[in-house]
This record gives structure tokens, C-alpha cells and sequence, in this order.
């Protein structure tokens, strides 16, 4: 696998370059084509002027309208196009988050302990690929035609963007594992969402409050595990998601592949 060097970003969290993971074929993802983080909202003037050396084409935001209120719109990028796409956030909701950042300890074990949180993800892993796939769709045909160099992202640069990579690094044919890999990256120590509670949060952050809510900080091949799963129940096979779920044809999938991969 290619090796890239990567930029001291202060003020945007798992950032990446995807190039040099290898395909079944024997190719490899061309580096500065496809790129992968959390929110840009905090970009520093430097992180700005960074992104802004890429040569992007397109940023493709997977944040709902929560998390856009919460964490504030993307830094602005000259000449870039930008594209909000919203996807499920797999700890979706209002008042699972107010818990999450405020609740006691007994509201957290009954919400989170004895793999329910780790389950909720899964859950939400499915259901993204199951009700999903049209937008998954949109994305891999907008790289296919011109939207390259692109960056992905979400709140994290974990789950929602973690997943759209991956379903795009399997239509090119990325090998399954390299997949995996990379998508496991954001669990690195300075890669990943800060974890944090309300100032007056029962508990604070204790280690049982830390291990009850792990699971949704991390990256696990479970996760991916899920998805990778309900693209073969809904659509047969992962064969079958590419061509009937994302209605890709031989030639969009070579187009994709001319524009990411050597």
C-alpha cells in the first residue's frame, strides 16, 4: 500500500488520502483523487488554505441538518462544489443524543450496556445500504462523470463517510480487506471524534461511562461486517448492490475506475 503523507490539520479531524489501496486486479486507488474526513466547519485559515492546494472538484457532506446546526456549516473552499447529501446518523436523534451528553449512569446502561450500543450500530450500518442506495447511487456517478479530486465527509469522517467510501472503493474492486483497513483508520489515536459530556454530566467520564459509549466512537469491522451483509440479503450478492442497488452499468463502473485507479 502506498504510503502518503499526511498534513497536521488542527482543525479537521481523520483526514486522508484513500490512494495506494490495492484492487483484485492488481491496480491501485490513484493518490489526490479521493479523500475522506470529518466536518470542515472548524477548519483553521491553514487547514482552509490546505484543502484549498488540493485541487478539489467536489466535497460531498453527509451531515443531516443536526449535526450542520450543531457543529456550523463547511468552511467555504474557493472554486469548490459542494454537495449535501444527508444520511442517517447511526446515533441518530435528539433525545439519544441529550442522554449520551447529559444522562445519569443507570439511563446510560439501560441505553447503551449489554451490546445495545454496538447492536445500534449495526442496525443503522443495514439500514443505510438497505434505503440508502439511491444516494450511494448518486455519489458513485457523480465521481464517474467528473466530481474527482473529491473529498467525503460527515460529522466524524467515520460511519456515514466511512461506508459511502467503502461502497465506492468496492466498485472498483478494492480488495475487501484494504477496505476494511482503511475504514478501520479512524480509530486512530489522532483521528478520532473527541469523545466528550455535558460539564455537569453525572459520572463525567468515568471508565464505565468511556466503555458505554465506545462503541459509538469506534470504527468496528462488525459495522462494516453489517452493511457488506445487507447488500447480499437485499440485492443476492455485493455483485448485486453495484449493478441492481447502485444501477451501475460495465461502463459507468469503468469510467469510475479510470478516474480513481492506476
Amino acid at each position: 500500500m502506498t504510503q502518503t503523507t499526511e498534513p497536521e490539520l488542527s482543525g479537521v479531524r481523520n483526514f486522508r488520502d484513500v490512494g495506494g489501496l490495492p484492487t483484485v486486479d492488481g491496480r491501485v486507488v490513484r493518490t489526490g483523487v479521493l479523500y475522506r474526513s470529518g466536518h470542515l466547519a472548524h477548519a483553521t485559515p491553514q487547514d482552509a488554505a490546505f484543502l484549498a492546494s488540493l485541487g478539489l472538484h467536489t466535497v460531498f457532506d453527509f451531515r443531516n441538518a443536526a449535526d450542520i446546526q450543531l457543529d456550523g456549516p463547511d468552511v467555504a473552499l474557493p472554486g469548490v462544489r459542494n454537495v449535501n447529501i444527508p444520511l442517517n446518523d447511526p446515533a441518530d436523534g435528539r433525545e439519544f443524543w441529550k442522554l449520551v451528553r447529559h444522562g445519569a449512569l443507570d439511563e446510560l446502561r439501560a441505553l447503551l450496556g449489554e451490546g445495545q450500543a454496538a447492536a445500534r450500530m449495526e442496525a443503522t450500518y443495514r439500514e443505510l445500504v438497505a434505503t440508502k442506495a439511491a444516494d450511494q447511487s448518486r455519489v458513485v456517478h457523480d465521481l464517474a462523470r467528473d466530481a474527482v479530486p473529491a473529498l467525503m465527509h460527515c460529522a466524524a469522517g467515520k460511519d456515514r463517510a466511512g461506508l459511502t467510501v467503502a461502497v465506492t472503493l468496492l466498485a472498483v474492486g478494492v480488495e475487501r480487506e484494504a477496505i476494511e483497513a482503511d475504514y478501520l483508520e479512524s480509530n486512530a489515536q489522532h483521528r478520532r471524534y473527541r469523545m466528550h459530556r455535558g460539564k455537569d454530566a453525572p459520572e463525567g467520564m468515568s471508565p464505565e461511562v468511556v466503555e458505554l459509549l465506545s462503541p459509538l466512537f469506534e470504527a468496528r469491522a462488525s459495522y462494516l461486517a453489517a452493511a457488506f451483509g445487507q447488500m447480499e440479503q437485499s440485492w443476492g450478492s455485493l455483485e448485486g448492490y453495484l449493478t441492481g442497488g447502485l444501477e451501475l452499468t460495465a461502463q459507468t463502473r469503468e469510467r469510475l475506475r479510470d478516474r480513481l485507479l492506476v
